[in-house]
């Protein structure tokens, strides 16, 4: 049994366009290892231009706070957690929300690029689409009360913690790649 999808040719290449997708050959993909280093000197430059490493939790926390301060003021300066995201710049300045924006825009010009943007919900064959949004969802939802619990989401705890050797973020990591492979069997209907 072959570990390419027959859908791709030995090149890496799809031999059919997606649906709603232009009609060429969508891209090869990137190998990962490049992919990695890529990631690397990307961390790598955060750390010398900006002078902090990457992460996502932030922007999602400069959003809420600002949509906190619209609503109540008061609470927002009162409460530590918003405080800290109310400085002297708005909120939504953060460098942070633009790394958010920049990856969001950056994975769709790089998608309609390669030939690989369409409206479609990844799923299997025993799972239903809202089934599957429900899925999704919640675990969107665990995701992100654990990146607030763990101060941190995977790209500011594994990426940026895990190259300042923090041993709070490798622990993090070894635990969510536990708490994946625990959980893998319980869903793996959904996939299989």
């Amino acid at each position: 049994m072959s570990a390419i999808p027959s859908s791709l040719s030995a090149a890496g290449r799809a031999d059919t366009a997606p649906a709603g997708a232009s009609s060429r050959p969508a891209a090869a993909y990137m190998n990962p290892y490049l992919a990695g280093v890529g990631i690397g000197l990307v961390l790598l430059a955060s750390f010398v231009v900006m002078g902090r490493g990457l992460g996502a939790t932030g922007a999602f926390s400069s959003f809420l706070a600002w949509v906190v301060q619209l609503v109540s003021p008061a609470h927002a300066e009162a409460n530590v957690v918003y405080s800290d995201y109310l400085g002297d710049t708005h909120p939504l300045l953060a460098w942070l929300v633009f790394l958010v924006l920049g990856t969001f825009f950056g994975a769709l010009v790089s998608g309609m690029l390669s030939g690989r943007s369409r409206f479609t919900v990844e799923k299997g064959p025993r799972i239903g689409t809202g089934g599957r949004l429900v899925l999704a969802f919640a675990g969107g939802t665990l995701t992100a009360i654990g990146a607030k619990l763990a101060l941190g989401c995977t790209s500011g705890q594994a990426l940026t913690g895990g190259a300042l050797l923090n041993v709070g973020s490798w622990i993090f990591m070894l635990m969510v790649f536990a708490g994946g492979y625990a959980v893998a069997w319980f869903v793996r209907k959904e996939w299989v």
